[in-house]
């Protein structure tokens, strides 16, 4: 049978790399852009100048990738990337291919699916056990493999807490903070309180548009909740287009402020997606922590029962729990 890549030619696998999904890149072997595929084309228009590997990922990246680069090794890592112009950084599935005239190839594709992000956690631990088991041979290859299971380890921790789709605090951390939250609040009788949000119809947004745009507009609502809120509250996804905002010191009248402003916000704020204007609103329901009474899960349901009778008041509104 003949070689596949004997039977393409170098037009035809321009063209399969302009089709696939990730962005791919040539380097030359100091870690310099040579030629790259469409889908990198828009991840590059947002660092015009950039004629390295390593200007393309956030500053706080390029060191461990300049690392990646120098040891000329194949390789595979979690990093963000940005994927999209214009968009935050996402969270890729990294590989760096070294070729025989001393090129390499360097690929970057979006991890979608909580499975993909669980198979990568798996292949992270794996190759951490083995920089734990592995001998070393000299001093600086013993410092560089430190610095490398330094970096999987937080790489690996990070991905653990971080949802994949919204860069928010995934639904464990969330539960985990607020638990912390309730037990500090019991031990110092101090005010805490909570808010649930939930997007009005977004069942009817991946109805019309499909899921990649209801995803973007996840993106876009995680992305404003995030600036809106105020130190030192925090503010996760606690599942679907379900948020949980925790507010230390703060009691049922400052989160209904918060919430009040939110509800204003994100209405006066028309989402642009794929040239597709698409309003939102949010329901909120704000429960406070009540000493010697509630929970962490009492105080979670109060909450959603509230947000659930903003939902059958008529939605874009906020309700306190009794």
């Amino acid at each position: 049978m003949q070689n596949l890549v004997e039977a393409l030619s170098y037009r035809d696998i321009e063209r399969v790399f302009d089709h696939i999904h990730a962005c791919i890149v040539i380097l030359g072997r100091d870690g310099s852009l040579l030629t790259w595929n469409s889908n990198f084309e828009q991840s590059k228009t947002d660092f015009p100048s950039a004629e390295h590997l390593k200007d393309v990922f956030p500053p706080k990246d390029r060191e461990f990738v300049a690392l990646k680069l120098s040891a000329r090794l194949q390789d595979r890592w979690i990093g963000e990337f940005p994927v999209q112009a214009g968009a935050p950084a996402a969270l890729c599935d990294c590989l760096l291919l070294p070729l025989e005239d001393e090129r390499m190839i360097f690929i970057a594709e979006r991890i979608e699916s909580e499975s993909a992000l669980q198979e990568v956690i798996d292949k992270l631990t794996r190759r951490m056990n083995l920089f734990q088991v592995e001998s070393e041979v000299s001093k600086k290859l013993a410092k560089n493999k430190q610095i490398e299971m330094e970096a999987v380890l937080a790489q690996a921790q990070e991905v653990a807490h971080v949802d994949p789709l919204t860069f928010l605090p995934n639904r464990r951390t969330i539960v985990k903070d607020l638990q912390n939250e309730v037990m500090r609040a019991e031990r110092y009788h101090s005010l805490f309180s909570i808010s649930v949000l939930d997007l009005d119809n977004f069942k009817s947004i991946n109805d019309t548009y499909g899921h990649p745009v209801g995803d973007e507009v996840l993106r876009q609502v995680a992305l404003m909740l995030r600036d809106s809120v105020r130190h030192p509250d925090v503010v996760g996804r606690y599942g679907g287009e379900e948020f949980l905002i925790l507010l230390p010191n703060s009691n049922a009248t400052s989160a209904a402020e918060q919430a009040s402003r939110l509800c204003r916000q994100i209405r006066a704020d028309v989402l642009q997606v794929r040239e597709h204007p698409i309003p939102v609103t949010f329901s909120i329901g704000i429960a406070q922590f009540k000493i010697g009474e509630d929970s962490w899960h009492s105080l979670l349901k109060r909450a959603d029962n509230a947000m659930y009778m903003a939902k059958n008041n008529g939605r874009d509104r906020w309700v306190v729990a009794e």
